[in-house]
């Protein structure tokens, strides 16, 4: 089974989650996408200072398997890369939810963005919704 976090994150449908603190938050995907994309070989992240909109485009994951689009829960601007995933990807599959995140970002107004975000429950129900369907 897929690790929920069981508070202070929020994920979109894509699968990507947000963990805020005041104007500031950190961006990764969940372990649910971890585990489907299996090795993960390589993270192509967006620019420290790229200005972006809720589900836009916030660069790519490669694995062995396949490329996964990183699609941003939030609206706002890049203020750092964890730049150790440039040697070390394999973080994103150890620990998608510390030390794999993927950027920082100084948020536009999280309270818009939170409306169309689940938060860990119901992420994890909607999971297994999205489990149920696959496995039929």
């Amino acid at each position: 089974m897929f690790k929920v976090p069981q508070s202070n994150y929020f994920f979109n449908e894509n699968d990507c989650w947000v963990t805020v603190s005041g104007k500031m938050a950190r961006v990764g995907v969940s372990d649910y996408v971890q585990q489907n994309l299996s090795d993960i070989l390589y993270v192509d992240p967006p620019e420290i200072g790229d200005e972006f909109e809720q589900f836009d485009d916030l660069g790519s994951i490669e694995s062995s398997k396949a490329v996964f689009e990183i699609i941003s829960p939030v609206s706002g601007t890049v203020v750092a890369v964890n730049s150790s995933l440039n040697d070390a990807p394999e973080q994103v599959n150890e620990s998608p939810y510390e030390k794999g995140w993927l950027v920082e970002v100084k948020l536009r107004d999280f309270s818009e963005d939170q409306d169309l975000l689940h938060d860990c429950p119901a992420y994890f129900e909607f999971l297994q919704r999205k489990v149920a369907e696959i496995d039929v």
